[in-house]
């Protein structure tokens, strides 16, 4: 399928990880790490809080999820989810976003974990790993993220990383008023930083669904 739909040759590795375009058995594997538990029932680090439902509904949303951003991909939106695995595991995901990419150059970073890995710095490597194609990749000039002010998990994988606090939000979540942090991560500051042991394998064949002409 990868002639038809080149993403499912795309992966980016690190010495711990590697993020992919999932098959459908990971993708299952995925549903089934959401409904095992993605956070603690009293706590919600999502903007739009499709967790608060059963196990079975859980992992039903991660698919239909998935199936909705591959469906309505295109050169002026696009929103990609891959993958995190550990020696052969799924862990959880990581995603990429943006509007007009060509033109802006910036994307937009979100992800999650299983919560039995969580803790164990992968958040912050498949992070370095997703910006890495954002900028090494496609040619990004920024990278953004957000999270509720209270979820210091994910702000110090920003903070990590190198992205620098851009302001705040107000949300709702769960029918009260909350505080978004949001976050940027400049080319200039991720060069400072780069790392020279991320490998990106089977990007050009997807240039062009990004609305790119050649690599970053």
């Amino acid at each position: 399928m990868t002639g038809h739909w080149p993403l499912r040759g795309l992966r980016v590795r690190t010495p711990w990880l590697e993020l992919r375009y999932p098959s459908p058995g990971e993708l299952d594997a995925l549903a089934d790490l959401a409904a095992d538990g993605i956070h603690p029932p009293e706590f919600m680090p999502f903007s739009e809080p499709w967790s608060d439902v059963g196990p079975v509904e859980r992992a039903r949303s991660v698919l239909q999820w998935f199936w909705r951003q591959s469906g309505a991909f295109g050169a002026d939106s696009w929103n990609l989810g891959l993958v995190t695995v550990v020696d052969g595991t799924v862990v959880g995901t990581q995603g990429i976003e943006a509007g007009h990419f060509p033109v802006l150059r910036e994307a937009q970073t979100g992800s999650w974990l299983g919560l039995r890995y969580q803790g164990r710095g992968i958040g912050t490597e498949m992070r370095h790993a997703v910006v890495h194609l954002a900028f090494a990749g496609l040619g990004a000039e920024y990278v953004t993220s957000s999270a509720f002010e209270d979820d210091h998990a994910s702000l110090a994988v920003s903070r990590k990383v190198g992205y620098a606090e851009d302001g705040i939000m107000r949300h709702v979540r769960r029918d009260k008023a909350g505080t978004l942090v949001r976050l940027r991560l400049s080319r200039t500051d991720w060069e400072r930083g780069r790392r020279d042991d991320i490998e990106i394998v089977g990007l050009e064949p997807c240039l062009r669904l990004f609305g790119l002409a050649e690599p970053g």
